[in-house]
């Protein structure tokens, strides 16, 4: 029902999103989504690539007098600041770890320019789609999507949800939270950030980069998202997620650690609150229960893989004469991705639980 449409390549004109389904009446405006493209736009930190755009949006249908009408959102962001001649030397060399060759020998032509439509910079549609979904949920029913960094390379951080739960249910902790992940390079309100930090400078002295592991926390999400069998929340959760580049692994509530507790030590027991409502002792099931949100946040765990762009040399191969070769990829890349993609993945859980709130009953699917 909440669908998004993205389009453009890296080096194309423009990039954007074409969403349907979003409900009449949300007020909405390209402030709204700006401010998501700016938490994802390049030039970000020190680690982040230095090719400057602004991302400037600029909504051309589907709202009006600041508000949703129910049809088609229409969203561009153009292109201002390629280099395409960066490229031009792995035309036929494809680079190890991208998408160059699968691309190439499925379509045959394929766009190399700094990946095409398998680029990074094709996810500030996710993020257009994400901001509208975030909006919608927000003025619905209260819900925030709070993401960070937990590890950084083989750095673990010292904050995390399990250790931390109190955090995420006082509003003030959690303000103060978000704005100390915002304000910091890596997106990870962890402790031990400095020492991530000397790493990550270290491997980029070495041309090399860093992969990490992100936390996503969903909170104030009601009882009854989702659906039993097929369209299971975290099954439509882990979707979505592993549809987004560098992606390489998901898990929800505990993840693989459940494998190593005992029932009575992973099973979340219910009690009664102070207002009557069913609550649950812990949380180890991460809000979900049977495919469908127990009323608990949302806690969400990604494995980021290390940006493949890298200045060291490597082995390849060379299409036009079918010989071994070696490349040494030029121009400008993030040696580390994790702080960037965490917009793109808040931004994919407020589609998926936009989508299945409106399927679901919870969202009136033609007006707010």
């Amino acid at each position: 029902m909440f669908r998004a449409t993205v389009w453009g390549e890296s080096h194309g004109k423009a990039v954007g999103t074409v969403v349907d389904g979003c409900p009449a009446n949300l007020p909405l405006s390209e402030e709204d989504i700006q401010r998501e493209l700016n938490r994802r736009r390049p030039g970000y930190s020190l680690f982040s690539t230095p090719r400057k755009e602004e991302d400037r949006c600029e909504i051309l249908s589907g709202v009006f007098q600041g508000k949703t009408t129910g049809t088609p959102i229409s969203v561009i962001v153009y292109n201002k600041n390629q280099r395409s001649k960066d490229y031009s030397n792995i035309k036929d060399r494809p680079r190890p770890g991208h998408a160059d060759l699968p691309y190439k020998l499925k379509y045959g032509n394929y766009d190399y320019r700094g990946g095409g439509r398998s680029s990074g910079r094709t996810t500030i549609g996710h993020v257009i789609a994400g901001s509208i979904g975030k909006k919608l949920l927000s003025y619905t029913y209260g819900i925030k999507i709070v993401g960070y960094s937990i590890k950084i390379g083989n750095i673990d951080g010292n904050f995390k949800y399990y250790s931390n739960m109190d955090v995420f249910e006082d509003n003030n902790k959690l303000n103060n939270l978000i704005d100390k992940i915002e304000k910091n390079p890596l997106r990870c309100p962890s402790d031990n950030y400095k020492e991530m930090e000397d790493y990550v400078l270290e491997v980029m002295k070495e041309g090399d980069s860093v992969g990490g592991i992100v936390e996503i926390v969903a909170l104030n999400v009601p009882y009854g998202v989702g659906n039993p069998i097929f369209s299971k929340l975290e099954g439509e959760l882990a979707y979505g997620i592993m549809n987004i580049n560098a992606v390489k692994g998901v898990e929800i509530g505990r993840g693989f650690e459940s494998s190593q507790l005992l029932g009575s030590e992973m099973n979340d027991q219910y009690y009664f609150d102070n207002e009557n409502n069913i609550k649950l002792k812990t949380n180890n099931c991460g809000g979900i229960l049977g495919g469908i949100s127990v009323g608990s946040p949302l806690v969400i765990k990604v494995a980021i893989k290390p940006t493949p762009s890298i200045s060291k040399e490597q082995k390849t191969v060379n299409l036009s004469n079918s010989k071994n070769d070696t490349i040494k990829v030029e121009g400008r890349h993030d040696p580390i991705i994790v702080p960037r993609v965490i917009p793109v993945l808040e931004s994919v859980v407020s589609m998926v639980l936009s989508d299945l709130m409106i399927r679901g009953g919870f969202i009136h699917p033609c007006k707010l």
